[in-house]
């Protein structure tokens, strides 16, 4: 198991160690990288820029002057992987602040051996010279360390003799006039010398990077080579593995889809004595008692029906005797109402005039009464009249339009029978 790292473009980190007891670094600068638990070794070195302040005090010049020069550098780790290698060869696990103090020292070692081949005019007058000398001198040497040089100024130059206050004397126009030519001759022979240290400095340095960059091919054309076989092994194995993983994989799925085939089987066996279950549950539970109860209903149908069938022949026949008792009790009345019609009329064919006058007395009463009914709900009848005779009068005229009206009404002459037409007679 391991763990993933990631750092920002101001950090460089660097991962030592690996599987296999492998020595190989790697450099990672605003990225991620893998370590293995317990394996790995994980360092981070800084990549941003750092700001030192060389001071030399005191420090002679070519002429014996003592002054103090004070500058500003900037440096920072280089970011090229072989660069980098040297960095971290030279500074990896210490602090910001260490690491400082030895380009400090280194710088300041040159500042001093710069002034020491200058004269104060020189420093003083030209400083931007001065300051690109130091850097020009000083990159070969932090370089090697992996430290780039970014900038360098001077600060600031004074002595403590007052001697820059006086180089406008003739005195000291004197002494630096011989100074200049002594430095020119110590620049000429520093030139020199300095060109053939350069020279053997940039041979050695030439013969260095290549045979580093032989071993470094050589390295890089071993590490691919056992990285090839190491990648054949893998791949055989893995293939073997995965081929090997396939066949019990196979052989799995043989065993599960026997197992599933032994399953359904007595899965359709049980499926097949539940349906004979059932079939038979429902022939006992619902075949046998919808058979039972359709026979009942069948019976109790023919029942009602039986029933129904004599109850209307009963009715029928009540009907039938009941009509012919009407039809009988009918024809008895009707014939004995011919025969008393019959009886009347013979009476009135041998009584003559006689009946017809019984039959119209016997009407009278009758008529009166429907004539009376509506008199039966008079309380009194008032004749207004102013004789006293009057009222006779009247009443004797009604009595003699009666026979008159019921002639009308019944076709008879009342006027003709004796009776009635004695008590007319006297009436009137």
């Amino acid at each position: 198991m391991g763990n993933c790292h990631t750092v920002g473009p101001n950090e460089a980190l660097v991962v030592s160690g690996g599987c296999c007891g492998s020595d190989n670094k790697t450099y990672v600068v605003g990225g991620w990288a893998w370590a293995w638990w317990l394996i790995s070794d994980i360092q981070r070195i800084t990549l941003e820029i750092m700001t030192l302040q060389p001071k030399c005090e005191d420090v002679e010049t070519a002429e014996g002057v003592a002054i103090t020069v004070t500058g500003v550098a900037q440096v920072k780790v280089m970011t090229e992987n072989e660069l980098l290698g040297y960095a971290c060869e030279q500074f990896l696990g210490k602090s910001v602040v260490e690491i400082k103090s030895v380009i400090l020292q280194t710088l300041e070692g040159h500042l001093r051996a710069i002034l020491g081949t200058l004269t104060v005019e020189q420093i003083y007058q030209d400083r931007d010279r001065f300051a690109t000398l130091v850097r020009e001198v000083a990159s070969p040497d932090v370089g090697r360390m992996g430290i780039e040089i970014l900038s360098f100024t001077i600060k600031d130059v004074y002595d403590k003799v007052e001697y820059l206050s006086s180089l406008g004397k003739s005195q000291t126009a004197a002494v630096q006039r011989d100074a200049d030519i002594g430095v020119a001759e110590a620049e000429r022979d520093a030139g020199i010398r300095e060109a053939e240290c350069k020279k053997e400095m940039m041979d050695v340095k030439f013969l260095a990077d290549t045979k580093m960059a032989d071993s470094k091919r050589e390295l890089e054309m071993q590490k691919a080579s056992f990285n090839q076989e190491v990648n054949t092994k893998k791949a055989e194995a893995q293939l073997a593995y995965e081929l090997q993983a396939a066949k019990e994989q196979q052989k799995i799925r043989l065993e599960e889809i026997e197992i599933e085939v032994v399953q359904r089987k007595k899965l359709i066996t049980i499926e097949e004595k539940e349906i004979d279950r059932t079939e038979k549950e429902l022939i006992g539970t619902v075949k046998r008692p919808a058979e039972a109860e359709a026979y009942r209903m069948q019976t109790i149908a023919e029942g009602h029906k039986i029933k129904k069938v004599l109850t209307a022949q009963a009715e029928a026949e009540k009907i039938r005797c009941i009509g012919e008792a009407e039809a009988a009790s009918i024809e008895a009345i009707g014939k004995a109402e011919a025969e008393k019609m019959r009886l009347k009329a013979e009476a009135y064919l041998q009584y003559g005039d006689a009946a017809k006058t019984a039959l119209v007395l016997e009407a009278l009463p009758k008529i009166a009464s429907k004539v009376a009914a509506p008199l039966a709900r008079t309380k009194e009848i008032v004749i207004l009249s102013g004789e006293g005779s009057r009222v006779t009068g009247e009443v004797n005229r009604l009595l003699a339009e009666l026979p008159v009206s019921v002639n009308a009404l019944t076709g008879v002459d009342l006027s003709k029978i004796p009776l009635l037409q004695q008590m007319i007679s006297q009436q009137c």
